[in-house]
C-alpha cells in the first residue's frame, strides 16, 4: 500500500511517462502479481517490481520499449539463464510484466483508480493484455458494479464476464489481466501518550490510514503524529465509526477511559480491537466491560486480543509497536494463527487477585513483567 502512496504522489506531481505491473509470476518472486512501478521521464521512480534486482534494466528501457503502446516482457531471474529469457539474476523465477504508456485513456483511468482506493474507495480493474497486434484494453468496475471506465472496443458481456472477479493474477487462456484496488488498512490508536508514536510510525511505513484519538485534548494534537491521517480529541468511540474490517489498539493508560472505549467498542462490530496492558488490568476491563454490556465474559474475550501484540519479546515502545502492527498484519492477510486472548477462566482468576482501584489513579498501563 505505501508503493500505491508513492506512485500517486509521482502522478500528480506530473512527468511520468511508463507504468509498469507485475502480472504473472512462475516460480519464486518478491514481489506478487499486482506489484507497479511508476516511471518519470528522468528515471525517477515510485514503486517496485521486485527486491531491487531488475528495477534499473526496467527503467532503462521502459520508455523505449513503449514507445508504440503497451507491451508484455518476460523477465528470468533464474540463475542459469537462457538466451531465450532476457534477464537472469538468480532469485529463482520468471515474471511477465506489463509496461505501458501513461498518456493513454486506459493510464489515466488505473491511476486514478489507484488514488481513489487510498481514500477508500475500492475497484477491480480488468486488463485485456496487448497480444498478437491487440493493443490494451481496460476496464474498471466499482465495489458496487459501476462500470466507472471502459475502453473502446470493449462491450458489456467482456466487462460482464470479469466484473466479479477479486484475485490479482492473469486468466488462463484469456489473457485478461484481473486486479483488485483495495482501501488501506485503517489503524485506530485510542490513546495519544507517548508510546503511540513508534505504533503510528510503524503503521504509516506499511501505507496504512491511521487515526489517534484520546479524550485528552492536551494530548490528542496533529504536530504530536505528523504521519497520523488524523488526530482527535473524543469523548465516546463511538464517535470513530469502527467497521469490522478495522483494527483498533485501546492504550489510553487512564482505567476509566480504556473501560469506556472497550465497553463501546465490544457493543460494536469492529474487526481487531487489541488492549494494551497487564493480564491483569485487561482481566479487569473484560469482566467490567462484559457486566455494562450484559454478555458473557467469554464471548467478549472472543473479541478482544490481550494482551495485545505478538510474542516476540523485547521491552520498551518500539518493540511493543512492532508487536502489535505485527499482530494487526497478521490478521488483515488471514496468517494469524495462535493468539494471546484471554480466557473466561483467565478473567476469574485474575479477578481474585484483587479489584480495579490500584489503577485508577495510576496512568501507566505497560505492566511489562506481567505481560
Amino acid at each position: 500500500m505505501v508503493d500505491q502512496r508513492r506512485i500517486v504522489r509521482l502522478w500528480n506531481a506530473g512527468g511520468a511517462q511508463a507504468l509498469v505491473t507485475l502480472v504473472r509470476v512462475e516460480g519464486s518472486s518478491y514481489r506478487r502479481p499486482g506489484a507497479h512501478l511508476l516511471i518519470g521521464a528522468a528515471g525517477e521512480c515510485a514503486g517496485s517490481i521486485s527486491g531491487g534486482c531488475l528495477e534499473a534494466e526496467v527503467v532503462r528501457r521502459a520508455l523505449w520499449m513503449v514507445r508504440a503502446g503497451a507491451v508484455v516482457e518476460r523477465y528470468s531471474t533464474l540463475f542459469d539463464d537462457t538466451t531465450e529469457i532476457p534477464f537472469g539474476l538468480g532469485c529463482g523465477g520468471v515474471v511477465d510484466l506489463l509496461l505501458e504508456p501513461v498518456d493513454t485513456p486506459e493510464c489515466h483511468a488505473l491511476l486514478s483508480a489507484m488514488e481513489a482506493s487510498l481514500s477508500g474507495i475500492e475497484a477491480r480493474v480488468a486488463t485485456w493484455l496487448p497480444v498478437s497486434g491487440r493493443p490494451l484494453r481496460r476496464a474498471v468496475i466499482a465495489a458496487d458494479g459501476t462500470v466507472m471506465f471502459r475502453s473502446d472496443g470493449l462491450s458489456t458481456s467482456d466487462v460482464d464476464a470479469f466484473a466479479t472477479r477479486v484475485t490479482s493474477a492473469v486468466e488462463c487462456g484469456s489473457g485478461v489481466y484481473i486486479e483488485t484496488l483495495t482501501a488501506p488498512q485503517r489503524l485506530f490508536v485510542l490513546g495519544a501518550g507517548e508510546d503511540a508514536k513508534p505504533m503510528v510510525t510503524m503503521a504509516s511505513m506499511l501505507g496504512w490510514n491511521v487515526t489517534v484519538a484520546d479524550g485528552r485534548s492536551q494530548l490528542a494534537r496533529s504536530e504530536r503524529f505528523p504521519e497520523a491521517e488524523r488526530v482527535l480529541a473524543i469523548t465516546s468511540a463511538a464517535e470513530l465509526q469502527v467497521t469490522a474490517k478495522d483494527a483498533v489498539v485501546v492504550m489510553t493508560h487512564s482505567y476509566e477511559q480504556d473501560r469506556a472505549f472497550l465497553t463501546e467498542l465490544l457493543a460494536g462490530t469492529g474487526g481487531y480491537v487489541g488492549l494494551l496492558g497487564a493480564t491483569h488490568r485487561s482481566s479487569l476491563l473484560i469482566g467490567e466491560a462484559a457486566a455494562l454490556l450484559g454478555r458473557s465474559v467469554a464471548e467478549c474475550c472472543e473479541r478482544v486480543w490481550a494482551p495485545v501484540g505478538m510474542d516476540l519479546g523485547g521491552d520498551g515502545a518500539e518493540a511493543i509497536a512492532l508487536a502489535v502492527i505485527a499482530e494487526v498484519q497478521a490478521w488483515r492477510q488471514g496468517k494469524l494463527g495462535s493468539s494471546r486472548k484471554l480466557s473466561a477462566e483467565d478473567v476469574a482468576r485474575q479477578i481474585e487477585l484483587g479489584g480495579a482501584s490500584r489503577y485508577l489513579q495510576t496512568q501507566c498501563a505497560m505492566g511489562a513483567a506481567e505481560r
